[in-house]
């Protein structure tokens, strides 16, 4: 296994207590009650009278395939971004209604955007949208905007860069925007994409500055913008290691010059990333049927998202009583 820093802040479950959490996963759930359910990979969304709950599962997807379950993901994800939400009202409005259950958003419904908002700090990634792939193909103007030759990968750029892209079709791929393009296409107005682009840039660089104490780098990450009333609002998820990319600020190395980066160089990921690369090793990248993980790794993988809460927002990850799907259901009924 890949070497691990955690240094939690104060994780109270110990592998074995993971290992123990196995068999309590919540995979799906079924409230008629509250209206019509969309399932996503990660959340099943109900959606009644003008709000939509929010139900984040266990859940684990990766190559644009659920692959398996991961003890109090779920939990880790819904409460993380209400945490950020919190942090950032002041930035921009964001849909919470309230949160009632450890699993469970309740939400305004918004009306979505039809751009995915994916802001960069770092020239990275290996996907075929990443800055760093446009540009080791030669590159030089990626999303319209000019980067100077002699970069090398993970570099740190000047300002974040938003790279927009468009929302595929199931099944499809989403493509590389620029602002030429969003405005040309009549996308979006142009008042409300200048909105966004202010927005994003503003909740990236306040992302930045509390990942820098928390010991972590906020590489990247994506944004889900709609429209609530009229007014941009921020929804999904914020900054999870689900949306984003982490990099433990300790393995950092940047400055490589001409020297190619060796995969024994490339910064710790404190993100899902770790997951994607033990299936790559394992010879797997999205066709056919996935391997399973064994336990071992899959509380490992449980202890990392439940860290990562933990230094972000310096409180201990208390998790929630089990089976989640009793829980949840009295949580509600409250509300």
């Amino acid at each position: 296994m890949t070497r691990l820093r955690l240094t939690m802040v104060t994780m109270m479950l110990t592998h074995e207590a993971l290992l123990a959490a196995i068999p309590t996963v919540l995979q799906e759930t079924d409230f008629p009650e509250l209206g019509e359910k969309y399932e996503g990979k990660v959340r099943d969304v109900y959606v009644q009278d003008g709000r939509r709950f929010l139900i984040t599962t266990d859940r684990v997807s990766a190559f644009d395939r659920v692959l398996g379950l991961i003890p109090y993901k779920g939990q880790v994800l819904n409460q993380l971004s209400a945490w950020w939400f919190a942090q950032t009202a002041s930035i921009a409005r964001n849909h919470v209604i309230s949160v009632p259950d450890p699993n469970v958003t309740i939400a305004h419904e918004a009306k979505p955007l039809p751009v995915e908002i994916v802001v960069r700090g770092y020239i990275t990634g290996v996907t075929k949208t990443s800055l760093w792939y446009l540009y080791a193909q030669g590159e030089r103007r990626p999303y319209g905007f000019t980067l100077p030759d002699g970069l090398q990968k993970n570099d740190p750029l000047p300002e974040p860069l938003i790279t927009p892209t468009t929302k595929a079709e199931k099944g499809g791929h989403d493509l590389p925007l620029t602002r030429a393009d969003i405005l040309g296409q009549k996308l979006l107005p142009r008042a409300l994409w200048l909105d966004i682009e202010e927005t994003a840039v503003a909740l990236f660089k306040y992302g930045q500055a509390v990942a820098a104490k928390a010991g972590l780098i906020l590489v990247d990450t994506k944004y889900e913008m709609g429209l609530v009333e009229g007014k941009l609002t921020l929804i999904d998820e914020m900054h999870t290691p689900d949306s984003s990319r982490y990099w433990l600020a300790e393995t950092y190395r940047p400055g490589q010059g001409t020297k190619p980066i060796s995969s024994e160089e490339e910064p710790e990921n404190f993100d899902k990333e770790f997951m994607r690369k033990w299936y790559a090793a394992q010879g797997y990248r999205g066709d056919g049927a996935p391997p399973a993980m064994p336990p071992d790794f899959v509380a490992h993988i449980a202890a990392r998202y439940i860290a990562a809460y933990e230094k972000l927002t310096g409180q201990p990850f208390l998790p929630g009583e089990q089976p989640a799907v009793e829980r949840i259901a009295r949580h509600l009924k409250k509300d």
